[in-house]
């Protein structure tokens, strides 16, 4: 019984779930229709009991009627001397029964036997097909399919009685029920569909001021605005409310949003000018500390040198903050023209001491672009920087830099262990480290190339610089100036 009554539930839950899967408008429009569907049912059993007894009642009087009526007319005589009797005098039993298709036997009271009938075969004797019990008292009963009724006896001229058996089929009445039950039937399933149909109508009607929220949301969402008007309905009703109180939680979220985004202006502004400021400090103590260091000697010296270091490291990340608030803070610095070919010398000649072992080429193609020179600096410096740090001794880095369907492109690749693909979807992501430096990066180098980049309103991509996805490469693509400016500062470097 447990086992049975589990069963039940796990049924009648996931029955319940399907209709929850069911659309609104669907369930409102298919509940109406069965609801229809039973009141039409109900009204056609009911209706289809009364007019099932009312044609049988109609049909029962119409035989006894008949069989009352031929008993009346008809006035059986017998010939003494043949035998035979003689039914037809006053009324034709074959076309008594053509009416109705009906059977009509006369059967004698003392033989039992059939002595008149509307079929009479050859030999002139009358036939009872089908067979008719002889009856023995007057009254109503169906037999092989036919409703038979006996009046009271009838006389028999010149002395005598007998039995009138009048018969009509049943495949008449039961014709006309099954008819009107197909009427039935039809109306009753013409009469759901159009109640589903009517239901799917108005609810689609209904359902129409929630669409209309919905195509708001979605324009919402698209538009990212959350200022934009809802509309509403003219009911005062559920929907009304539902639209109110989006209303409200938009304005909620927009004014919230508001007050983030000032936030987070303040807190830019405030970083950009905070580094800003930290570089004349920093710069004073680094001359101090090269002064002092180069007057001290032994124990003294090394923790000068020490500090020279850190103070160093840490006006390299005060810069590298302040190019990333700028950035944030959308400040736009003086730019000028500037040839990538040129930064990537000056870059490259910058590292080469500090390259450890690494085999350095650069092909410093001619590249004009509109930009600002220490920015682009910096940009190829990290570069560099990232793949020297990033990859064992005795790697080959190459960089170059050329004009390609009007755009400026730098490579930066080399042929080392390439970076990991789980960590290759972050390494544009500030203070994101992969390891291999030793914990000596800030996380800031791929962040502040991806910034130059976008402020100059160029693209950088990472794909593996092998066949074999090994390697890393960096494609820079900015775009480049126009060919005079080009021609100008060629002849500035020259």
């Amino acid at each position: 019984m447990e086992s049975l009554g589990s069963y039940i539930r796990s049924a009648a839950r996931a029955t319940y779930s399907a209709y929850r899967s069911v659309p609104v408008r669907w369930r409102l429009a298919g509940g109406s229709a069965v609801l229809t569907f039973v009141i039409l049912a109900a009204f056609a059993t009911v209706v289809g009991a009364l007019t099932e007894g009312q044609v049988r009642r109609e049909f029962d009087e119409q035989v006894r009627s008949a069989a009352n009526k031929l008993a009346s007319e008809i006035k059986p005589v017998s010939d003494t001397a043949t035998g035979h009797v003689n039914c037809g005098q006053n009324v034709s039993l074959s076309e008594f029964a053509r009416a109705d298709d009906a059977q009509i036997r006369v059967f004698s009271d003392t033989t039992n036997r059939v002595i008149c009938s509307q079929i009479i075969g050859s030999n002139g004797e009358p036939i009872n097909r089908p067979e008719f019990l002889p009856p023995t008292q007057p009254g109503t009963y169906e037999q092989d399919g036919y409703r038979v009724e006996i009046p009271p006896q009838i006389g028999i001229d010149p002395s005598g009685a007998g039995w009138l058996l009048y018969a009509r089929p049943l495949s008449e009445i039961d014709h006309t029920l099954a008819r009107v039950r197909l009427f039935l039937g039809l109306g009753v399933l013409g009469g759901a569909v159009l109640a589903l149909l009517a239901g799917l109508f108005v609810a689609r009607r209904a359902m129409r001021p929630i669409t209309e929220l919905t195509d708001a949301a979605r324009e919402i969402e698209r538009t990212r605005d959350p200022s934009l008007e809802l509309p509403y309905p003219e009911a005062e009703d559920e929907v009304a409310e539902l639209a109110r109180t989006l209303d409200g939680m938009l304005r909620a979220l927009d004014a919230s949003r508001a007050e983030t985004h000032a936030m987070l202006e303040r807190q830019r502004e405030f970083i950009a000018d905070a580094s800003h400021e930290l570089r004349t400090p920093l710069t004073s103590v680094l001359a101090n500390l090269e002064l002092l260091s180069e007057d001290l000697n032994g124990e003294q010296a090394e923790t000068a040198y020490a500090a020279l270091r850190s103070t160093r490291r840490m006006r390299r990340l005060v810069g590298d903050l302040l190019l990333l608030a700028r950035a944030d803070a959308r400040r736009i610095a003086p730019s000028r023209r500037t040839d990538l070919g040129q930064v990537l010398i000056e870059a490259a000649a910058e590292l080469e001491p500090v390259a450890e072992g690494h085999e350095l080429s650069i092909e410093p193609g001619e590249a004009v672009v509109e930009g600002m020179s220490d920015d682009l600096h910096r940009l190829v410096l990290n570069l560099l920087e990232n793949a020297v740090r990033h990859t064992p001794p005795g790697t080959h880095v190459h960089a170059s830099s050329a004009v390609v369907d009007g755009q400026a492109v730098l490579v930066v690749a080399d042929d080392g262990p390439g970076i990991a693909p789980e960590l290759g979807r972050r390494v544009f992501e500030r203070f994101v480290r992969g390891g291999r430096d030793g914990g000596r990066g800030s996380g800031l180098g791929l962040a502040i190339v991806r910034a130059v980049v976008e402020s100059h309103d160029g693209t950088v991509k990472l794909k593996p610089s092998e066949a074999d996805g090994s390697g890393t490469k960096f494609e820079i693509r900015i775009p480049a100036a126009s060919s005079e400016a080009s021609e100008l500062t060629v002849r500035e470097r020259s």
